[in-house]
């Protein structure tokens, strides 16, 4: 089919577009901002729209001959009063739709509560799918948490109880949610393309509290973690304590903390009658798949994603923080590749050598490797070989090189050095990564903060100068191009 996806950079798009395309289909993808699809592998299979949902004339051109629609976007960041936001996007796509004989409609919303009132944000969820329902043959999905690496819910029981050994949690906690795998989301927005417009669905695995969730969390991770639940509610408060303790903002920790006030248990009579294909996993085998991708995919795919500009700019997402300095060089990128592909070693590493030469001290004398390993050559590197305290881990020659840390840690790190072609030069994208282990991990990282941060940017900056330095006594050579 033609297949028009709304959404495409999100969360849920940006994983259904490549496995659309796998099932031969055409994908459109309708856009506010072309350039945030750079980077990603499937951006040059897909026919780009520029416009928006409260554009109809870029809408009648996304929508142009294409058979059925994923409608996958929403406006809770993105707008302060996004319930009003919602319903004029639905409303505008739904009316455009109609006119151009549009003949499905797949939407992804949220399962209500079946007693109480749901919250502001599953309400307006549930307010586009009445809109698109009623201007649209349509299917209607309403999924729990969606856990999958990267994925708001999946993240906030990750940071709670990674960083939390002791919890205070209101009573909510204790109300059951039928959580469901990403995998298994994608699956049913695929197999709806088949089945044709069916209505309302509710999607889930085995319901479990929200506790359950997080304990099952730490028994994956092999954490001890202690959860007292205490009879108050408080929402604001609780979102606000997942703000400070977890990456997810502010804004979106409250949708998600008021949607599951209420128990949110899905009825999946109807989606085991049309969908019998699907058999969702359970949550256990969600998170350790999760898990598995962060450790063994995920992160690698993230770590090669497009970067622009100059400056610093910290990220703690997906478990994982990174320290991202970025800086303009008038070298070739061969040039700055050889500048930190030879560091380490009886060179050292350029700038606080004090410093470099205290942590491996002090990693020797808790059984790590500390400094003296070394490396081999003193320009050329091999996947494999050892620098100092460092393993090398990936190296691209002329553009790449990633060094994983094997000194005693709490915790998982790694530092990698990008040179990127630019005119009238290159750029140098010098990454610290660190994945904390537990609480400990959490409070080393911050601990040693202030002192990693000068660090890191002086090793960027003499790199850059060293690079420089070299090319000015040996100008463009070999397969230099200007």
């Amino acid at each position: 089919m033609r297949v028009l996806v709304t959404g495409a950079t999100g969360y849920v798009g940006g994983r259904l577009v490549p496995r659309l395309l796998e099932r031969g289909h055409q994908v459109r993808v309708l856009v506010r901002d072309e350039t945030r699809l750079q980077g990603r592998p499937w951006a040059g299979q897909v026919e780009v729209v520029r416009g928006s949902l409260e554009d109809g004339e870029s809408l009648e051109r996304a929508l142009e001959g294409v058979e059925a629609a994923y409608y996958l976007v929403h406006a809770m960041l993105s707008e302060k009063n996004f319930q009003e936001a919602e319903r004029r996007q639905a409303e505008t796509f739904a009316r455009v739709a109609r006119e151009v004989g549009l003949g499905h409609v797949v939407y992804l919303g949220g399962l209500l509560p079946k007693e109480g009132k749901p919250s502001p944000h599953l309400e307006s969820r549930a307010r586009v799918g009445e809109v698109l329902r009623a201007y649209l043959p349509a299917t209607e999905f309403r999924a729990g948490p969606i856990v999958g690496s990267g994925s708001a819910s999946f993240e906030m029981v990750r940071y709670l109880t990674e960083r939390l050994p002791v919890m205070v949690a209101p009573r909510w906690v204790l109300n059951p949610v039928s959580p469901i795998a990403i995998r298994d989301v994608l699956a049913y927005l695929l197999l709806a393309l088949e089945r044709g417009p069916s209505g309302v669905v509710e999607i889930g695995a085995e319901p479990l509290a929200f506790k359950a969730m997080m304990e099952t969390y730490a028994e994956v991770r092999g954490l001890k973690r202690v959860i007292l639940p205490l009879p108050v509610l408080a929402p604001r408060l609780a979102a606000l304590w997942v703000g400070l303790v977890t990456p997810i903002p502010n804004r979106l920790a409250l949708p998600l903390v008021e949607g599951i006030l209420h128990p949110l248990v899905a009825d999946t009579h109807r989606a085991k009658a049309l969908f019998p294909q699907v058999e969702p996993i359970p949550y256990r085998k969600a998170v350790e798949l999760a898990l598995e991708r962060i450790a063994l995919g995920d992160v690698e795919t993230r770590w090669s994603g497009a970067l622009y500009g100059e400056g610093y700019r910290l990220e703690d997402q997906e478990g994982l923080i990174r320290e991202v300095r970025t800086l303009r060089a008038k070298v070739p990128p061969e040039a700055l590749f050889r500048a930190f592909s030879s560091l380490g070693g009886e060179r050292g590493w350029l700038v606080w050598g004090w410093a470099w030469a205290l942590r491996g001290l002090l990693d020797r004398m808790v059984g790590g490797p500390g400094l003296r390993r070394g490396r081999r050559h003193p320009t050329e590197l091999l996947p494999g070989e050892a620098v100092d305290f460092w393993r090398v881990e990936a190296v691209e020659p002329g553009s790449l090189l990633r060094l994983r840390a094997e000194m005693r840690l709490p915790g998982r790190a790694w530092l990698e050095w990008r040179a990127l072609p630019m005119e009238e030069g290159s750029l140098l994208v010098q990454t610290a990564y660190f994945e904390p282990k537990g609480l400990f991990g959490f409070l080393y990282w911050w601990l040693l903060y202030p002192l990693h941060r000068p660090i890191f940017s002086d090793l960027a900056r003499a790199i850059v100068r060293e690079a420089e330095a070299a090319q000015a006594k040996a100008p463009w050579s070999g397969g230099g191009a200007g």
